[in-house]
């Protein structure tokens, strides 16, 4: 891959990963624990309350994942290795690194 390719997925990623790190703050708060008064708030109030508690933490997951597949892909840029598939070692089609710069795989080994 040419230099100026990975410079452009290094900004890329770098910008991902601002992204995910400025929101994961409300992402915390929105995956604490729910306190709710159990004398004035209803049952279907508690519920609403904890399924959205339970998204919450599932996007905050969904976010760490996402962090150190980008925290990776970081890596294999400094380390001469991104662009190529981790199953094979054949390139992997920009087109498909523009979609999801964190691919670890061509598209023959990832069916």
């Amino acid at each position: 891959m040419k230099p100026e390719e990975l410079e452009k997925f290094r900004q890329r990623l770098l910008e991902l990963r601002e992204e995910l790190l400025s929101t994961s703050e409300a992402r915390d708060q929105a995956s604490d624990t729910v306190h709710l008064d159990q004398q004035s708030v209803g049952r279907l109030s508690r519920m609403d309350a904890l399924q959205g508690q339970a998204l919450a933490k599932a996007g905050k997951e969904r976010a760490e994942r996402q962090l150190k597949m980008i925290e990776a892909a970081l890596m294999r840029i400094d380390r001469d290795e991104y662009g190529e598939c981790m199953e094979c070692g054949e390139p992997i089609n920009p087109k498909r690194l523009e979609i999801d710069p964190t691919n670890l795989y061509c598209i023959d080994c990832a069916q």
